[in-house]
């Protein structure tokens, strides 16, 4: 019998191949320091540089990678720079990208506990592991009548309580018959954008979703809350949900948790608290403030791929009645019936999110905090934190700058006094130069500079040197 034709990569070339691609990934990380931070290339620059075809036969591995070199790293804008200040943080890390690269070669989809039950009860428990290291509420424990999963994003963790809150709202009827434009929901007018796509997805309507006011701090009001929704209820309308956040993405500004959380368990509403940045603070007991007022919480969510060196994605969602979030995604097709299952003594985590598979992500979170430990872990935020404040310090010691808002933790929203104009160009400029990425956001409707320090790899030189090149493009503009 004829030798069977494969075009696959047998185990010896992957062995090899893959120490070409472990190889560049480490070369890569001990020279991004050379590449301009935010990419330079054109919009189509890239795309114009590949072939118009796919090639007929394959091609050498080392080509490929070769390709990568060439054509790709041109169009990066590489967020694993030490000199990455932009938006908030998607850092990684090295037990972090090894945990995925098992993750992949393992090839697990984890939609029910029986596809793979070291899938399920490593993220169970990993995630109660959180509980314990944050310090949050053990009604959030797996163990109790709550637990966590990990999502994609803060995103979906906000849609799946939005949903979970809907569903509690209407007694589980608005699964079956859709919603009827009473329901409202409130967050902050500082809150993420994805609360309004959440709205609309969830059939809520963007419409009934309560942008409420902010203080001078750019915190929500609760006294304009709970006016807000004792109006709507005179309206005939049905408050039902609202998110706090602690640690928004234009100032990491910390909502009053405490004073809203009362509010909602008098009007019984659904509290989800989106820590997605900040959260990771509370590995250090000096920072666990930020969790004032998570007891009155019924969903809680953080993102380790932010700023606890586990590469994107990984969001840490929490609720404390699984019954009530997995009543309101639970889809039980004949296909996916199971044994495990219909005991009721294990968890699928299918129920606990949008779409139906789910990859093996807790492998490079068990690897992180492993490789790290707690001791590690706080070590590392300590020190983002005490450089961010270091800058902050600085800004208010020259006085061509100042504070556009204050900063708790880790971000310094900051502004030049010439005004918006010499702001986008101080912005611009030190963008295009290659040295350091900054990104804006507005305040009291003025424009203000973010500068966040959260990078796997930042350190004191890398700071000073931004706010040194900070000073000369300033100086520059006169």
């Amino acid at each position: 019998m004829a030798t069977e034709k494969s075009f696959h990569m047998t185990p010896d070339e992957f062995r090899r191949h893959g120490h070409a691609v472990v190889n560049w990934i480490a070369d890569y990380y001990k020279r991004i320091e050379s590449f301009p931070v935010l990419s330079r290339a054109e919009p189509g620059q890239i795309r114009a540089s590949l072939p118009p075809d796919p090639p007929a036969q394959g091609e050498s591995f080392p080509t490929i990678l070769a390709d990568i070199e060439k054509l790709i790293l041109p169009g990066v804008t590489h967020w694993q720079s030490p000199n990455f200040y932009a938006y908030f943080p998607s850092n990684a890390s090295g037990p972090g990208i090894l945990g995925d690269l098992l993750s992949s070669g393992l090839g697990v989809q984890g939609m029910l506990w029986a596809t793979s039950p070291a899938c399920t009860e490593l993220e169970a428990h990993v995630l109660d592991w959180l509980v314990h290291m944050l310090d949050l509420p053990h009604k959030f424990l797996s163990t109790g009548s709550g637990g966590g999963v990990i999502q994609d994003t803060a995103s979906s963790a906000s849609l799946c309580a939005l949903l979970a809150a809907r569903e509690r709202a209407t007694n589980f009827a608005s699964n079956a018959r859709g919603c009827d434009g009473k329901l409202v929901a409130y967050t902050s007018s500082q809150a993420h954008s994805s609360l309004e796509k959440g709205a609309q997805i969830a059939g809520i309507g963007k419409d009934n979703l309560r942008l409420i006011e902010v203080n001078e701090n750019f915190a929500m009001r609760p006294e304009a809350l709970a006016r807000q929704i004792e109006q709507d209820r005179r309206a005939g309308l049905v408050p039902f949900f609202v998110c706090a956040t602690v640690g928004t993405t234009s100032s990491n500004a910390i909502d009053l948790v405490p004073e809203i959380g009362r509010i909602c368990r008098e009007n019984e509403l659904w509290l989800h608290v989106d820590a997605a940045m900040s959260g990771t603070a509370a590995l250090c007991p000096e920072f666990r403030h930020i969790h004032a007022g998570l007891e009155f919480a019924d969903s809680y969510c953080f993102n380790p791929h932010k700023w606890m060196f586990t590469n994107f994605d990984c969001d840490c969602f929490y609720v404390a009645d699984r019954k009530a979030l997995i009543q309101t995604l639970s889809v039980l097709p004949e296909y996916l019936r199971n044994k495990a299952t219909e005991t009721g003594a294990v968890i699928d985590y299918r129920d606990w999110q949008i779409p139906l598979g789910r990859r093996f992500r807790s492998l490079k979170l068990w690897f992180v905090i492993r490789h790290y430990g707690v001791e590690g872990l706080q070590h590392h935020i300590r020190t983002h934190v005490e450089l961010a404040q270091s800058f902050a310090v600085w800004v208010k010691r020259d006085d061509r700058f100042e504070l556009a808002a204050p900063a708790p933790l880790n971000l310094v929203c900051f502004r030049h006094k010439g005004g918006d104009e010499v702001n986008q160009l101080l912005m611009d400029r030190l963008n295009r130069s290659g040295d350091l990425y900054l990104t804006h956001t507005r305040l009291s409707d003025r424009m203000a500079l973010r500068f966040c320090v959260g990078q796997t790899n930042t350190t004191s030189r890398h700071v000073e040197r931004a706010w040194k090149r900070i000073q000369e493009e300033a100086k520059k503009l006169g």
